[in-house]
Formats: structure tokens, C-alpha cells, sequence
């Protein structure tokens, strides 16, 4: 059954299965960290159905997202999400696996990349039974080394990509991110309280960078009630909605 939610303050339309990769609260915070300047062309590695490309458009009109896909059924999504929300002339989509570089748009062609990768080796735990969850979630078609080559063919010297993943697995991320060519640049950890560990870790990272990471305040999602804290709050657009 396909599912609508208007997203962004009620500014753009999502559509999405359950059977997919549901909106979650990774993308949000990705989409809050990633900094596209204004006419950036931007790519999304793994767009789902179009998520991360509404939450860019929302903080930054100005841009050209292309979106990368594997799953069909994601990308038929994607597309209706932003035809409906108006952003349809801004927006291009590529179905197919970001490993084959004829489903990429041409080389050193994008300012900006951000990707919301599978986080999960196939060996970490049960999978999820449905393959598109496991596509989504899990490494078996895409890993974190096939994430950062591909970001890395895509950006022009200088461009910019930001990503968000676990944060049990924040060496790997550094260390694959500076082998392909992306120097980590800025990192932002998010944790449920103020007295849990981390669980999210942002990174962005600039292809030909030089060393020097900036480590910015960690994000705190909940307070001691359990409330959402009022930095949540504007990620998530909700005081956009009181208004």
C-alpha cells in the first residue's frame, strides 16, 4: 500500500511502501548537517524515494539533485514525490547500482554528494527477510568502499560529500572515506540523551581535502522527559507546523 506524508514544514509531499525503506530519523539529521550552497548540483547515492532530496530543497532552494537508485519501485516513488512537491525541473534519476558508473551521471560532474548507505555487514545479526529492507540496510549489494568510490567519481576536485552511518563504525568510515580520496573535514555525533553513548555519526569530507578534522557539539535528540529536544524539533520541521 503506498503511503503520503507531507514533510518539510507541510512544504513537499513524500510517497513511500512500507515494504521500502521507511523515512527515518537518520535521513533527517543528514539533510539537517549537509551545507549544498546555493546552485550546487547535488547527488543522492541511494535516494530511496526522495527522502533526502525534499529535506535539501527545504534548507536550500537553489540546487539540482540528481538521484541514484537501485530499487525500481523506489525511484518510480522518488520521482512522483518530487513532481507533486514542484521540485520535478530540478531534479534528475538514475535507476540502477551505483557500482556501474553508466547508472551515474558523467565524472567530476557534482559539487555535493550525500549518501544515507546500508549500515550492516551481512554477518552483523539477521538480516531483514523482505530484499528491499536487506538492500537497504544491509551491505549485501553495497558497501561502504562502493559508497565512497562512487562519491568520489561523481565530485569535481574540491566538492563535497556527507554521509551518516553508525557510530560503532566510525574508524571504518574515516578510514574509507580518506582512502578513496574524501579527507573527513567535519563530524557531528547524535545520541538519544545527554547521558547515552552516541549512536549516529555524521561526517562530510572534501575530495582532495586537506587534514584537519572540525568536530562540532553533539546532537542530544531527547531530553530527561524524553521529549524531543527543541534542536530535534527544528530538524524535524516541527515548528514550522506550530505556526
Amino acid at each position: 500500500m503506498e503511503l503520503h506524508e507531507a514533510v518539510c514544514g507541510g512544504r513537499f509531499s513524500l510517497y513511500y511502501h512500507p515494504d521500502l525503506f521507511k523515512p527515518g530519523t537518520d535521513s533527517f539529521l543528514l539533510g539537517d548537517f549537509a551545507a549544498p550552497r546555493m546552485g550546487d548540483k547535488v547527488c543522492d547515492l541511494g535516494a530511496g524515494t526522495g527522502l533526502l532530496g525534499l529535506l535539501l530543497f527545504a534548507r536550500q532552494s537553489e540546487l539540482t539533485v540528481a538521484n541514484v537508485e537501485l530499487q525500481e519501485r523506489s525511484i518510480a516513488l522518488a520521482e512522483k514525490s518530487f513532481r507533486e512537491s514542484g521540485l520535478i525541473e530540478r531534479c534528475s534519476f538514475h535507476h540502477g547500482d551505483l557500482k556501474d558508473r553508466k547508472s551515474l551521471p558523467p565524472a567530476g560532474s557534482m559539487d555535493y554528494v550525500v549518501s544515507n548507505p546500508p549500515y550492516y555487514s551481512p554477518a552483523a545479526g539477521q538480516a531483514p527477510q523482505s530484499d528491499p529492507l536487506r538492500t537497504a540496510r544491509t551491505e549485501d549489494s553495497c558497501t561502504l568502499a562502493d559508497v565512497a568510490n562512487a562519491a568520489k567519481y561523481l565530485l569535481r576536485w574540491g566538492g563535497r560529500f556527507a554521509m551518516v552511518h553508525r557510530a560503532e563504525r566510525l574508524t571504518d568510515v574515516l578510514c574509507t572515506l580518506r582512502e578513496h580520496g574524501l579527507e573527513p573535514k567535519r563530524l557531528r555525533l547524535a545520541q538519544h540523551k545527554a547521558d547515552s553513548a552516541p549512536s549516529i555519526v555524521l561526517v562530510e569530507a572534501v575530495r582532495g581535502g586537506k587534514s584537519g578534522l572540525v568536530t562540532e557539539p553533539t546532537l542530544v535528540l531527547h531530553g530527561a522527559d524524553n521529549r524531543e529536544t527543541p534542536e530535534l524539533q527544528r530538524i524535524y520541521f516541527r515548528q514550522e507546523q506550530e505556526l
